[in-house]
């Protein structure tokens, strides 16, 4: 699933393509995503210019001139742009393109979404308090997300570590891969109860969680299975995993074997030397 270094990217990617732009269209091939495309929303967005490409957690805003529209990858999904060539030819749309939308200047900002568990909806009123956002917890790369403030969300917590980081309404957009790479540079054990960690440690863990989002977001994220960037390339994050998807193989810094085990259905991954 894209976490928040690939919706970062893909923001980033596509941010110039639309910004300041006139919506002409909007094309509905298959409304049936995670949750029905809204009817009517070709007609809703023509004429609208596309303002700002803000990101909320692992979601993708499109601030109009009456409202947003609101983009989630899912599992699979990805969106591209496309630009009409000198013939005006453009790439004709694959069995899992289920949406376009279209600016005057003839740009296309396409989704591709092969397991349909992404979304395109449209909110008229103040985007915040729509009921997907409007209880998510602060971003992990700005200052309202700190050490105090994990510390005081974790009082009395007997949920792990990793749990508590994958919970959105403690933080948001830290997925698997991220919270597994971040409590390694941290040196904390997945396992341990949020609420035994102290401020001081959890300094140390949010200098990690931020240091790792940023590289992650400068190597265009990780590309496992679908993912790709706006211009269809992928990211390449994945080759400076330290314990993600490493179980069995010896860790990089101390030479013992990295550990695998299920939490909460997800696979985990740590070194029991380096992370106590």
């Amino acid at each position: 699933m894209p976490e928040l270094p690939e919706v970062e990217t893909t923001r980033r990617g596509i941010a110039p393509y639309l910004e300041g732009k006139v919506i002409a269209d909007a094309i509905v091939r298959n409304p049936s995503l995670r949750w029905p495309i809204p009817n009517r929303l070709s007609e809703i967005m023509a004429g609208l210019t596309i303002q700002k490409v803000v990101r909320r957690a692992k979601y993708l805003l499109l601030n109009c001139s009456s409202g947003t529209l609101i983009f989630h990858l899912g599992m699979s999904g990805s969106l591209r742009i496309l630009l009409a060539k000198s013939q005006g030819v453009i790439e004709s749309p694959g069995k899992h393109d289920h949406f376009d939308l279209i600016l005057m200047d003839r740009t296309i900002l396409r989704l591709r979404d092969p397991r349909r568990f992404g979304a395109v909806l449209w909110h008229a009123g103040e985007i915040f308090q729509h009921p997907l956002l409007i209880n998510l917890g602060p971003e992990p790369l700005t200052p309202d997300f700190n050490a105090q403030w994990l510390w005081e969300k974790t009082r009395k917590s007997y949920v792990s570590i990793k749990q508590t980081l994958m919970n959105s309404h403690v933080v948001v957009g830290i997925g698997n891969i991220y919270a597994n790479e971040a409590l390694f540079l941290a040196g904390i054990n997945p396992k341990i109860a949020a609420g035994r960690i102290g401020i001081i440690r959890y300094e140390k863990l949010v200098r990690a969680i931020k240091q790792i989002l940023q590289q992650a977001i400068e190597a265009g994220g990780s590309s496992l299975r679908d993912f790709v960037n706006s211009n269809g390339r992928p990211g390449y994050f994945q080759h400076y995993y330290e314990v993600y998807g490493r179980g069995g193989q010896r860790c990089k810094k101390c030479n013992h074997t990295i550990k695998q085990f299920k939490q909460n259905e997800r696979s985990s991954f740590y070194c029991p030397s380096c992370q106590h």
